[in-house]
């Protein structure tokens, strides 16, 4: 049979779902060994958004013959300590972060980290700053430095709450057209989002599901949604943790778009920006321009303690 094209939709461990997009009729496909052995560096050779060749088969499982290269890709050091790294996800046209200051409380060294591996990657990010129906009120300083914090560096923020559906309506129009990976610490409300951004989703995951993988172990890593109005939708599991990988000590600083904007100015070249004097990132620190808690994410990075870098 002549090989095809198509986009991996779902991975649910050792068997997928592949749709040919624009199109949405996703069908199941395992992966050839050979495959398998050749990108053995990552946990998963295949993740949800790769293109990929595939052979059609009429009653049983399609087979993916060839992963063709990605342009982008989110990536983070695995828990299994056999292998390199774990894929997320790829060919994104963004990241959309979900975070909460309370309920969980946030952890900036852990977002820092996300937005970081999306600078090395090219991937835009904005994020969504979620439940602030909870502790805007009480808490309405907190927010406003949040905001501070994060736009002052580059990302754009939008305010969300599921229960009264502010920025809804911004976030749904911030992903129209493109293909959005969600992801976020565990409890911060992803999935709300997801589920209000596109309310008819929940009944379409389960009819997937059903339809095509029955009978298989269907635990979903990572899922592809279409979403009403175009686009598509990446849901990824809560994570309680994000490990750099291939990533040099000197390199940290340039994907912090803040810093980057003035190490040009510093004395010495290159600057590690910790004890060098005439650092303007330093400078620019105790200024307030950059702010003291993202120069303490990177800091941070840089001492490499292993609380952030290993995977969980």
């Amino acid at each position: 049979m002549e090989e095809r094209i198509a986009t991996v939709v779902k991975n649910a461990g050792s068997h997928y779902l592949l749709s040919e997009l624009p199109a949405w009729e996703p069908f199941p496909a395992v992966l050839r060994g050979k495959v398998r052995l050749q990108k053995s560096s990552a946990t998963n050779p295949v993740a949800v958004g790769d293109q990929v060749r595939y052979i059609p088969a009429a009653a049983e499982a399609a087979i993916i013959t060839e992963i063709l290269p990605r342009r982008n890709y989110v990536i983070r050091k695995s828990t299994n300590l056999s292998r390199q790294a774990h894929i997320i996800a790829d060919n994104l046209d963004q990241a959309v972060i979900a975070v909460s200051l309370y309920f969980p409380e946030i952890k900036l060294p852990f977002l820092d980290r996300i937005l970081l591996t999306c600078e090395v990657y090219k991937i835009p990010a904005l994020i969504a700053l979620n439940k602030v129906d909870l502790y805007r009120g009480e808490a309405p300083e907190a927010v406003e430095e949040f905001r501070r914090i994060y736009e002052g560096a580059g990302y754009r923020v939008i305010e969300t709450s599921c229960k009264t559906g502010e920025g809804i309506d911004e976030l749904r129009k911030a992903c129209s057209g493109k293909l959005s990976l969600f992801s976020g610490e565990s409890g911060v409300g992803k999935s709300s989002l997801i589920k209000a951004i596109d309310p008819s989703l929940a009944p379409k995951i389960g009819q997937i599901s059903l339809a095509h993988l029955q009978g298989k172990h269907t635990t979903s890593l990572y899922e592809m949604y279409p979403i009403n109005g175009g686009g598509y939708l990446i849901d990824s599991p809560g994570l309680r943790g994000f490990g750099l990988i291939d990533l040099e000590k000197e390199e940290i600083a340039k994907y912090f778009p803040e810093m980057l904007r003035v190490a040009d100015e510093c004395r010495f070249v290159p600057c590690t920006h910790t004890h060098e004097p005439g650092c303007a990132v330093k400078a620019a620190v105790e200024a307030g321009t950059i702010s003291a808690e993202r120069y303490n994410s990177y800091l941070g990075m840089l001492e490499d303690d292993g609380k952030f870098r290993k995977g969980f």
